[in-house]
């Protein structure tokens, strides 16, 4: 894989000389796995088996009513045929802004694999049984962790956070359950167009992007990701 070489020491090193060449692979039609999720799931086991630093992180981007928009990484915790599955306080910017305007893009920045996924579609809340389910499995300290924060909300200081979390460890013992709280839940973004983005020398990039049916945006406005005859497959200009 090839990486960027500096300039002359005794020249100044600049943003506009900073790049890579892209020639960790290819991606070609007959490469592209039958579904979305097929693809996705191929993409991200490669990911995992090369050691990338947490490879279910993405980009999360929402926006406003009035158009604001707003970005941020948070990690992947399913994928399945109904989309992208992220978990989170309800009462944070991001929530706030889904529950008001489901419009959401999420991306996976695999940069050491020369790779990106863009997904785009709409979110909506998991049921409170599966938030139930994946909250319990977290550690004890990051379950104590969403009661003590109001993500988003302002702090006067780290002090009071911290005050906060050593309450909730004297009332939730440690051999003790830590409920849901009510302010916290999940997402999941239903895909309406999922991009695989491989690099390519001279910016000439593979981009081959699932994109749902005629049919399928206008029967339900999403389908299953494993349904291979409600997406279709388009190469779109790097």
């Amino acid at each position: 894989m090839s990486s960027w070489t500096p300039p002359p020491a005794d020249s100044p090193r600049r943003l506009a000389d900073l790049r890579v060449s892209y020639d960790a692979g290819v991606l070609e039609e007959d490469q592209l796995g039958a579904t979305p999720l097929d693809q996705f799931r191929g993409w991200f086991d490669e990911a995992v088996a090369i050691g990338l630093p947490e490879p279910n992180a993405m980009v999360l981007a929402t926006a406003s009513l009035e158009g604001q928009p707003s970005a941020r990484t948070v990690l992947l915790k399913d994928v399945d045929e109904r989309g992208f599955v992220f978990y989170t306080n309800l009462g944070s910017r991001k929530s706030r802004e889904l529950a008001e305007n489901p419009a959401a893009s999420c991306v996976f920045p695999w940069f050491a694999m020369h790779r990106q996924v863009v997904v785009i579609g709409r979110a909506e809340q998991v049921p409170r049984s599966e938030a139930a389910e994946y909250f319990a499995s977290r550690p004890r300290g990051s379950r104590l962790g969403a009661w003590a924060s109001r993500q988003s909300s302002v702090l006067e200081g780290r002090a009071g956070l911290e005050a906060r979390y050593a309450e909730l460890q004297s009332q939730y013992p440690e051999d003790g359950d830590v409920p849901l709280p009510e302010f916290w839940g999940g997402w999941v973004v239903r895909p309406e167009s999922v991009e695989f983005w491989q690099g390519r020398p001279s910016r000439l990039h593979d981009r081959l992007r699932f994109t749902l049916t005629a049919d399928a945006r206008a029967a339900a406005g999403w389908a299953p990701l494993s349904d291979a005859s409600s997406w279709v497959v388009e190469r779109l200009s790097p």
